[in-house]
C-alpha cells in the first residue's frame, strides 16, 4: 500500500495509556486506505506519560520513524488530527505555566548571568554526583542529542535574509562543519559508548519519563509549525545561551567520574562552540529576525520561557530522584561499568 520506512529504525515504544496504546496499535497495523480512524481518546494530563509518549511518537514519524511502520503515516490526515489535539493540550499547558511571559530583553539578560548558587544537574554531577547518575543523565539527553540540530533545521526555510544565513552557519557547526566524524550527534554517541551505554538511536525511549519527552516535544512542536517559527528561535537561543557553562561543568564531572577523552569530547566541543553560538544566535538570528518581523517578539519570548520551563521540570525530576537515591528513569539501568580496574559501581536498586 504505502512505502515502507527506510532502514530498521527503533522499535515502537511500549504504550503508557490509552492514547499511546491506540496510536501504537494503528501504526503497527499499517496505513488505512483513508485517514486513520484513531479513536477520540481524552487527552488527560498533557504533562503525563501517556500524552507525552503519544506526542513524541507522532513527531518521530518526521525524523527516523519506527521499525515496521510505513513511512506514509507521516502525513496521514487522521494521525495529524490526533496529533493536533495533543499539541493543543500541551501548548495550552505550557502557556498557562509561563504566564505572564517575561519581556524578551529581560529573559535574554537574565540568561547571561548564572546564579552563584546554581543547583542544576550539571552542578550536582560536578560537586558530588555518582557515575550511575551521570549515565542516567546521558540516557535522558540522548533523545535530543542523537538528533541534535534536526529540530532547529526546520527553521531554515522559514526564515530569510540575515537571520537565515546566521542560523545556517550555526547549524553547519552542529553537523560537524562538513566533517562526519565531528557531527555533534556522533560525538554524543561516542560519549555514550565510553560510559558503557548503547548509542543506538531511540534505544532508551522506553526508559525516558514524561519530563524528558516534554523537552524534545517542545522543540518538535515549534519546529513543525511555521506559525511557531519565532518560538523555535527563542528555544534555540535558550539552548545556545545556557549551553557553554553547563557543558564545562559536565565535561569536568565526567572526567572526575572516569570518562576518557571520548567521554568528555561532546561537552568540551560545546564549551567553545556554544560560547560563539550564543553571540551569533542572540545578535545574528534573534535581532535580525525581529528587525525583519518585529511582530514575532512575543513568540520569541514565549519560546525562551517555554524552554526554560521544560528544562526546569526535567532538572527538578532528576534532582528529586537522585537525592532520594533512586533512578530518574522509568526503570534503572542494570549496571554501571567499572571505573577502571576495580569493582563496577552499581545503581543502589540493583543487587550485587
Amino acid at each position: 500500500m504505502g512505502v515502507t520506512a527506510a532502514g530498521p529504525g527503533p522499535a515502537l515504544p511500549a504504550p503508557r495509556g490509552p492514547l499511546s496504546e491506540a496510536l501504537a496499535a494503528a501504526l503497527a497495523a499499517g496505513p488505512p486506505p483513508g485517514p486513520a480512524p484513531l479513536p477520540a481518546v481524552p487527552v488527560g494530563d498533557p504533562w503525563g506519560e501517556d500524552c507525552q509518549l503519544a506526542l513524541y511518537t507522532c513527531y518521530e514519524l518526521h525524523y527516523r520513524g519506527f521499525a515496521g511502520v510505513d513511512a506514509s503515516w507521516e502525513w496521514d490526515p487522521g494521525l495529524l488530527a490526533f496529533r493536533r489535539r495533543l499539541e493543543e493540550a500541551f501548548l495550552a499547558a505550557v502557556r498557562t505555566a509561563v504566564a505572564p511571559v517575561p519581556p524578551l530583553e529581560r529573559q535574554l539578560r537574565e540568561l547571561l548571568v548564572e546564579p552563584a548558587d546554581g543547583g542544576g544537574p550539571s552542578h550536582h554531577l560536578l560537586r558530588g554526583g555518582e557515575r550511575w547518575q551521570a549515565r542516567e543523565y546521558l540516557v535522558h539527553r540522548s533523545l535530543y542529542h542523537l538528533k541534535e540540530g534536526d529540530p532547529q533545521a526546520w527553521a531554515i526555510p522559514r526564515l530569510h535574509g540575515a537571520a537565515q544565513a546566521v542560523l545556517v552557519g550555526v547549524e553547519y557547526d552542529e553537523y560537524g562543519g562538513g566533517r562526519p566524524e565531528r557531527v555533534h550527534a556522533r560525538l554524543f554517541a561516542a560519549m555514550m559508548e565510553d560510559l558503557g551505554l548503547d548509542p543506538s538511536y531511540g534505544r532508551y525511549l522506553d526508559l525516558a519519563p514524561a519530563p524528558t519527552l516534554a523537552v524534545v516535544n517542545l522543540m518538535s512542536l515549534f519546529a513543525l509549525h511555521r506559525a511557531h517559527r519565532g518560538a523555535l528561535v527563542g528555544q534555540f537561543a535558550h539552548a545556545e545561551i545556557t549551553s557553554s557553562p553547563g557543558s564545562a561543568r559536565l565535561a569536568a564531572a565526567l572526567e572526575r567520574l572516569g570518562a576518557g577523552p571520548a567521554g568528555t569530547g561532546f561537552y568540551r566541543e560545546h564549551v567553545e562552540a556554544d560560547a560563539v553560538h550564543e553571540q551569533l544566535v542572540r545578535h545574528g538570528v534573534v535581532e535580525a529576525l525581529l528587525a525583519d518581523e518585529p511582530g514575532l517578539e512575543d513568540d520569541v519570548a514565549l519560546g525562551l520561557a517555554a524552554a526554560d520551563l521544560v528544562d526546569g521540570r526535567l532538572a527538578r525530576h532528576l534532582l528529586d530522584c537522585w537525592e532520594q537515591g533512586r533512578t530518574s528513569l522509568r526503570a534503572p539501568l542494570d549496571t554501571v561499568p567499572a571505573l577502571g580496574p576495580g569493582v563496577p559501581a552499581r545503581h543502589p536498586s540493583v543487587p550485587a
